[in-house]
Formats: C-alpha cells, structure tokens, sequence
C-alpha cells in the first residue's frame, strides 16, 4: 500500500517501495516497473505496486564492502528494442584483494529474471585495495543540440580512491577521472588524450574526487557533481582535456581540519566549479527536471539529494537546464533519511532513492 506525506514545500512524497537493501540507483522500465541496484551486489525488478521482485540473475562478480557494490544502472537509449543496459560496480581483482570501479553491458531476460550476454567494458587502472571513493554514474551521450539523438558514446564518473587523490592530476591512471567510451568499450578516435604519448585514452576530464552524480543536459551538455572532503562539493559541467584542479585547488579543507596541499582556491590551468557547498552537503545523485507536472516555475531546474543532510536540493538556474545557480531549497527534508539517487520518470515526476538498510523508493507528487 502506497504511503502519503505531506511536505510544506510544493511536494508530496509517496512511498513507491520500501525494503529495499542500500539501494544505488533506480531506472524506468518501458512496462512501468522500476530497476533498482542494491550496494551488497543485487539487481531488483520492483513492481509499480511496491512488491520486490528476486534479486536478478547473472551479474558480474561485485566487490561489495564500504562504499563499494553494485552502483549505478542506466538502460540504453534503444533498450525497448535491444533489452541493453549498463551497470557499473566495484570489482574485485583476479588476483590479491585490490579492487576498481568497473562498467558492465549485458541484456535483461524478457521474464526480468536474468542477465545474459554479459560483459566488462571498461576496468579502471589500477586495481587498489579501498573500499572508498568508487564514483560510478554513468551517462549516455548524445549528439550537440535539443533534438540530439545517442551518439553511441557512455560517459563514466571515476573516483580518486581515497588515498590516490595525488592520482587525479595524472593521465597514467583512471583515478579521479571523467571517462568517455564507445559501447563497447572502444576508445572513441576524438577523445582529447587519444594522442597524448602515455596518457590513457579513455579520459575525457580529470582533477575530481568522488562524483556521485552526473546527468545530460536537454542540450547535450554534461554535468556532475562531486564530494569535497571537508566543505568543498563541487558542480561542475565536465569539457574535454580539461583540469577540475583536485587536490591542488578545492574549496574543502582535511578531515578535522588543516589546508589541503597549499590551501589553494584557484590555479591558472586548472578549471573553476560552476558552484561549491561549504560546509559540504555530501551529494549524490542529480536529475534535470523538463517536465511541468509541479508548474512552470521548476522546469529547468536541477535536482541533487543530500547525504550528509537528508534532502532533496532544488537548485535554482539563471537560465532553464543552464547559467549560474541563483537559489536553493530544501526538499522532503521530513523524510529523514539519506538521498542517494533521484530522477526524473517516464510521468514527468521526480523519483527518489534513500539509502539505509531500509531503503526507499519515493515518487513526488504535486503539492494540492
């Protein structure tokens, strides 16, 4: 049975589902359920009644532990044709106990029961013992305009690792990186290092830490969100070749306290964020809202869950799905519980994903 709060802030948040395990990530089948990641290493079919289907068969191997597991799902662009989709995990070396963040393709069984045809695209270099910092949204890419159609290509956000941060200024190592991938898993020819003697071709930007939040805007520009360490979450829109400047620049400060590294802001070379949150609100998860369903004046708007704090953000843009940001609020903040993914739906209303051992799937209704 589905369960009604009433929010004071143009919103009503209605429980889809709960029971779900530290879900990650949630995605729109064409039938009206929902495909939902859990972090322990489990892919559920949920019922648009809210009843939990089995876990799905057939997964690759999940290394979960930590912030490790089984992350991000997103299907593909032709998915009602082709049952394609794409997970991205944490994955466990073949030998020692390193691990690394990991893109997976495989297609979904038309009785949703298992995963066929399955295969790795892309493992990040190198594999590192960490349960930290994994990143791992993915975005499917499309050609520049409005109208773009996919173009073929899969973005992947990439953390530094923790204790690799130092990573994410080099172009020897996926750590802290942007990737940018054909489906599969070939390098595309005008990816900006493909020349660049030693540096691996599949980086697109670099210089970030943990993005845990990446989506395409309705023109085809990409944008991401990362963790700062203390203070210092960053946005950032993602170009090719460029520098996001971690850990030499960063607004954040060290755990407990102290600059990191000079203690610097800014450096010439190195790209500024279009907007930065200190003290930091531990994002995760970020969807563009194109849809009127909660009136003209949210369309356009970015929506980014809260961690740390335990709401949605609306963010406010001085142009529709682009500009500066103007204003924040705070959402669904009586829930009271981590916001770990959101999206748009199929219906034009915004989706939610909390993470506990508990974990939700809410969908906003209007406020009357």
């Amino acid at each position: 049975m589905l369960h009604l709060a009433v929010s004071a802030q143009g919103v009503r948040p209605e429980t889809v589902a709960s029971g779900l395990q530290n879900p990650w990530a949630v995605a729109f089948l064409p039938d009206g359920r929902f495909l939902v990641t859990e972090r322990a290493g489990q892919l559920r079919v949920v019922e648009p009644g809210g009843r939990l289907g089995k876990p799905v068969d057939g997964l690759p191997e999940v290394a979960a532990g930590g912030q490790g597991g089984l992350l991000d799902v997103l299907l593909d662009a032709d998915f009602a044709n082709n049952r394609t989709l794409y997970l991205c995990f944490s994955e466990p070396a073949s030998v020692g106990n390193g691990n690394s963040t990991a893109l997976a393709r495989a297609v979904l069984s038309p009785d949703m029961a298992r995963l066929t045809d399955v295969k790795v695209i892309f493992s990040q270099k190198p594999k590192f013992a960490s349960s930290l910092h994994f990143g791992c949204r993915i975005v499917e890419s499309r050609a520049p305009g409005v109208n773009g159609k996919a173009d073929g290509k899969l973005f992947l956000a990439l953390g530094d690792r923790f204790s690799r941060a130092a990573d994410a200024q080099t172009l020897t190592t996926h750590h802290g990186k942007i990737i940018r991938i054909n489906k599969d898993g070939s390098v595309p020819p005008d990816n900006p290092f493909v020349a660049r003697a030693g540096a691996l071709p599949e980086i697109w930007s670099y210089g970030h830490r943990n993005p845990q939040g990446a989506v395409l805007a309705p023109d085809g520009t990409l944008w991401m969100h990362e963790h700062g360490a203390q203070g210092g979450d960053e946005i950032n829109l993602p170009k090719p070749g460029a520098n996001y400047g971690w850990p030499v620049i960063t607004f954040g400060e060290s755990y407990g306290g102290g600059k990191i590294g000079e203690g610097l802001t800014a450096k010439t070379g190195m790209e500024q964020p279009l907007h930065q949150w200190t003290p930091s609100i531990a994002p995760s998860g970020m969807t563009f809202l194109t849809s009127e369903r909660y009136g003209k004046a949210w369309k356009g708007n970015l929506f980014i869950g809260s961690l740390k704090f335990s709401y949605l953000n609306r963010v406010e843009l001085s142009a529709p799905y682009s500009g500066q940001v103007q204003r924040e609020s705070r959402l669904i903040s009586e829930v009271s519980e981590r916001i770990r993914d959101v999206r748009q739906g199929p219906d034009g209303l915004l989706y939610v994903l909390t993470d506990s051992r508990n974990g939700k799937l809410i969908r906003l209704l209007p406020a009357p």
